[in-house]
């Protein structure tokens, strides 16, 4: 019976609209999907759910998670979003934010995404102040090291956070980055109860940084809001002080992305 359902509901389903629907309960979960999932939530006959997660996978659209049977999104879909995400139209109306943000600070704000490999700036508004550092948009900097990045970390689940912490080598990029674990899962416990991020000279000598989330519509980090100084002018203290701002700022651009 439950057969001739989804065979039903496949017939009532145009063909060109399956993958998208697909794609679209996948990016909505935000966690790695099993096609049984897949099956239950949009009544999909079992063959042509399996037959669409090969194509898509294949593709570089998903991909499958360490245990092999669940599906995650891949390069290609990951790049969509960034992609999504810089249209012009969104794009102007998210620097109008990140302007008001540098000039009430008076320092360089940036928006990153996350990648598998770490975070990339998609945005910035650059200080005045001709004494900056050049971080421009497209760079990808670590996630265990940099504040997007360990704001990022604070929002994976246990098991994805353990993974990460037991398989990647945590480069020193300074005296102060956080190379034991232990340290490490200590701070990201601080950021996710406190919510927000900061980098005191960890990721590079001389700078500091405070970010924070970026969420959607079901509280999940899209993206990381930070700002980061030379601590000739600003040290970590002095950066905190604008989180209220940072605050204000993430929730507009929130607002924006679910417009």
């Amino acid at each position: 019976m439950a057969q001739t359902d989804a065979q039903n509901k496949d017939a009532q389903i145009p063909t060109n609209l399956r993958l998208l629907l697909i794609l679209e309960e996948v990016a909505r979960r935000g966690v790695a999907v099993k096609p049984s999932d897949l099956i239950d939530t949009l009544g999909l006959a079992k063959p042509t759910i399996h037959r669409l997660l090969q194509t898509a996978e294949a593709e570089g659209f998903l991909q499958r998670d360490l245990d092999g049977r669940s599906f995650g999104p891949g390069s290609r879909l990951r790049r969509l979003s960034v992609y999504t995400m810089s249209s012009e139209h969104l794009r102007t109306a998210r620097l109008a934010i990140l302007r008001d943000i540098a000039d009430e600070i008076g320092e360089t704000c940036n928006l990153a995404v996350p990648d598998r490999e770490g975070m990339i700036y998609l945005d910035r508004v650059e200080t005045k102040w001709p004494l900056r550092i050049q971080l421009p948009i497209g760079t990808q900097v670590p996630f265990h090291c940099t504040a997007s990045g360990k704001m990022y970390l604070s929002t994976l689940r246990p098991n994805k956070l353990n993974g990460y912490l037991s398989a990647r080598k945590l480069d020193a990029h300074t005296e102060q980055t956080l190379v034991d674990r232990d340290e490490l899962r200590d701070e990201i416990k601080r950021i996710s109860r406190e919510g927000y991020s900061k980098d005191n000279e960890e990721f590079m000598t001389g700078m500091a940084a405070v970010a924070v989330p970026v969420v959607d519509d079901h509280s999940r980090l899209v993206a990381t809001l930070s700002v980061h100084a030379p601590t000739q002018r600003h040290d970590l203290t002095g950066l905190l002080a604008f989180l209220p701002v940072l605050r204000v700022g993430a929730s507009r651009l929130s607002k924006l992305l679910l417009s």
